[in-house]
């Protein structure tokens, strides 16, 4: 290990200092590549993220890929519908790995307003996993910026060796996660276990 008073000195003098795993980290964080897809309203508000004003590009996010086989960042912006559940799987599962997800507002969260609607998924948590949660409804360009900047930062700090190395290092870990499907009266399976593992009831809440 170097000094940090030794590498803060060398990057003075224009010498970084740095591990393999930082710099392949540092490589993925700065050259994200969103999906180009949006289900509801908050797909307006991704747009203007990525138009003149807020500049997206200057995050290293502005390639936006029409391909799932191109693209490693879903952004889940707005409302999933239980007909549309699939499809966000199947993209999902075309996507190559290191791959990750942001749910923008509180639909994509929890369903949001629409929660207790028949039609709506409560979360799309339940079926692929997700990085950052952004609240809101909807929620402002800058929450965007600030939900890619964690993403960032997440990505800056995740492990390639040992054992809390990041998933997509993990030959264990399922590549692919199960499509649902139209059910009589549901998605079949109605969430992945394998994501969606909600806490027990309380016994003093019955």
């Amino acid at each position: 290990m170097v000094d940090e008073a030794l590498k803060a000195d060398l990057q003075k003098r224009g010498i970084f200092v740095a591990s393999f795993e930082d710099l392949y980290n540092w490589g993925r964080k700065s050259s994200l590549w969103p999906l180009q897809f949006g289900l509801a309203c908050c797909a307006i508000e991704m747009i203007a993220t990525a138009a003149a004003r807020f500049d997206l590009a200057r995050f290293g996010a502005e390639v936006f890929r029409p391909s799932p086989r191109q693209a490693d960042l879903m952004i889940i912006a707005g409302t999933v519908t239980k007909k549309m559940a699939p499809l966000v799987v199947r993209l999902y599962n075309q996507m190559p790995e290191p791959k990750y997800v942001i749910a923008m507002g509180a639909c994509a969260i929890s369903g949001g307003p629409f929660k207790e609607g028949y039609n709506v998924l409560k979360g799309i948590d339940r079926y692929i996993p997700v990085d950052v949660a952004i609240p809101g409804c909807p929620p402002r360009p800058e929450a965007l910026l600030e939900g890619l900047v964690k993403l960032q930062e997440k990505i800056q700090a995740q492990r390639l060796f040992g054992p809390n190395r990041a998933r997509h290092t993990d030959t264990c870990e399922a590549g692919d996660y199960p499509v649902p499907t139209y059910g009589a009266h549901d998605l079949e399976p109605p969430l992945n276990p394998q994501v969606f593992q909600p806490a027990p009831a309380r016994k003093d809440l019955e």
